[in-house]
C-alpha cells in the first residue's frame, strides 16, 4: 500500500534534545504498544518508559514533558541513534509525535533507512558540529533549527548551515511527500509509454 505524506524540502522549528548515545528503538517505543498496525496514536507512547514512571505519571523533568517540547520539529540526540531491533514502529512514533527531522552523530543502519521510508529525515552531522548543537539545545530546548533537503543543508541555532549527505532517492521520495510505492505510481506515464515501445 501506498503512503502519501506532507513533503519535506524546507522547514524551519523548535528543536529539543536527548543528549544520550545509544538510544535503542525499545527506549523510542516499547514493545508493548507494538501491538498497533496503524501510525495513528503512536506519539502518545514515544519514550513511554522515560516520558512516564511506573504508575503512569508523566516526569516533571524529561523533555518531551516540558512546555518547550510543544510543537517540536526537530530531535537532537547523541550517537547511534535508533540501535536495537528493526521495528518501523520507532520512526512511525517519532512522526506520529511532530518531529521530521532526528539530528544525531550517527544512526543505526536499519533506523535510518525505516526513517527513511516513513518521512522522516536522520541527519548525522560531524562531531564538530553535532557537539556543541547538543550541548546549545539541551540548555535551550525550543530553539529554532533550520532543514533545507534542496540545499542539504542545516542551519544551526547560531546562524551557521552545515552540509550533510542523504542517500538521493529517498531525497526524491521525501521531497515529493510519498513512498517508494508512490513513486513508482507516479511514473505510470513513463511506463507506460516504455511499455508501448518494446
Amino acid at each position: 500500500m501506498s503512503a502519501t505524506r506532507e513533503p519535506i524540502t524546507r522547514f524551519e522549528g523548535p528543536a529539543v534534545a536527548i543528549a544520550r548515545d545509544n538510544i535503542d528503538t525499545d527506549q523510542i517505543i516499547p514493545a508493548r504498544f507494538l501491538k498497533t498496525t496503524t501510525r495513528a496514536g503512536l506519539g502518545a507512547n514515544l519514550f513511554a518508559d522515560w516520558r512516564r514512571d511506573a504508575e503512569g505519571t508523566p516526569r516533571a523533568g524529561f523533555i518531551l514533558n516540558r512546555p518547550e517540547a510543544a510543537g517540536a520539529r526537530v530531535l537532537v540526540a547523541g550517537w547511534n541513534f535508533g540501535c536495537g531491533s528493526s521495528r518501523e514502529h520507532a520512526p512511525w512514533a517519532l512522526v506520529d509525535f511532530g518531529f521530521r527531522a532526528i539530528l544525531a552523530g550517527s544512526f543505526a543502519d536499519i533506523f535510518r533507512q525505516n526513517a527513511l521510508k516513513n518521512g522522516l529525515l536522520p541527519i548525522a552531522l560531524p562531531a564538530d558540529i553535532h557537539g556543541p548543537l547538543v550541548a546549545h539545545v539541551a540548555i535551550r530546548p525550543g530553539a529554532v533549527v533550520g532543514v533545507d533537503l534542496v540545499r542539504r543543508t542545516v542551519r544551526l541555532p547560531d546562524g551557521r548551515e552545515a552540509a550533510f549527505e542523504v542517500d538521493a532517492f529517498a531525497r526524491e521520495c521525501l521531497l515529493a511527500g510519498v513512498d517508494e510505492i508512490g513513486y513508482v505510481l507516479a511514473q505510470e506515464a513513463a511506463i507506460a509509454r516504455f511499455e508501448a515501445m518494446r
